[in-house]
């Protein structure tokens, strides 16, 4: 059994058909990927597995560990242990570094925090005291949120694009959290279109046009990258490799 199970997943935004049938099952404590052309609905599936208003009138059903969690709310089902590093994360204006990450975090000691920290390659030392604002990078912002993401200890998160706006040294930093959560026993999926994260994953699921049209291990869906397109039903043939990359 998966610790995720989609089973006919269908969501309308607008008048049209965003999610078309998914049914997929995602395999406990492993690091997945979820890839795809821009548009293919990668991050409208991540906002609907975790419940965001405006995602929620599926047709269909959405399991966590066995049980239905189509009928809960974005914090119900983060108590559950489902939570969700963004592409672009959010400021909280008022908020130091430390009083962010101990909001959630499950052991709120000052060493914990501190952990989390040197966990995404950030010195505590210059960024406790610091507010989360605009005077952080968007990488830096990054890092933290996945620092408070690793004192929450989770069971199932999704990232959001990990590699947008990053350098290759925070990008690496983030590729060894997830390696830290997967130690810890949780799983993580990676919502991206860049070959890179694909290749840090263990498991990956191939989107287009709002249906997952192929899964298995990582060389096998990413010939897809190297091919220039995906195998599917869709009328637009792209051009040119950068369009998936």
């Amino acid at each position: 059994m998966g610790i995720l199970e989609l089973r006919n997943l269908t969501l309308e935004l607008g008048g049209r058909r965003i999610l078309n049938g998914i049914t997929l099952d995602i395999w406990p404590n492993r690091i997945h990927a979820l890839i795809g052309p821009n548009g293919a609905g990668k991050s409208t599936l991540a906002s609907t597995i975790i419940g965001l208003a405006g995602f929620r009138k599926i047709e269909g059903d959405i399991l966590f560990e066995g049980a239905s969690i189509t009928g809960l709310s974005v914090d119900q089902r983060a108590r559950l242990g489902i939570t969700m590093a963004w592409q672009e994360p959010a400021r909280f204006e008022g908020l130091t570094v430390r009083q962010f990450i101990r909001a959630g975090a499950r052991d709120k000691s000052n060493a914990r925090i501190e952990a989390a920290l040197d966990q995404v390659g950030l010195e505590p030392a210059k960024y406790l005291t610091r507010a989360v604002d605009k005077t952080l990078s968007g990488g830096e912002r990054k890092r933290i949120e996945l620092a408070s993401i690793l004192a929450m200890e989770p069971k199932l998160v999704l990232m959001d694009e990990p590699d947008s706006g990053i350098d290759v040294e925070a990008l690496e930093k983030i590729f060894e959290a997830n390696r830290t959560l997967k130690s810890n026993g949780a799983t993580v999926i990676q919502i991206t279109h860049s070959l890179a994260v694909l290749r840090q994953s263990e498991h990956a699921f191939l989107m287009c046009c709002g249906k997952v049209i192929d899964k298995g291990e990582v060389g096998k869906i990413a010939g897809y990258f190297e091919n220039k397109c995906l195998p599917c039903d869709h009328t637009n043939v792209p051009a040119a490799a950068e369009e998936f990359l």
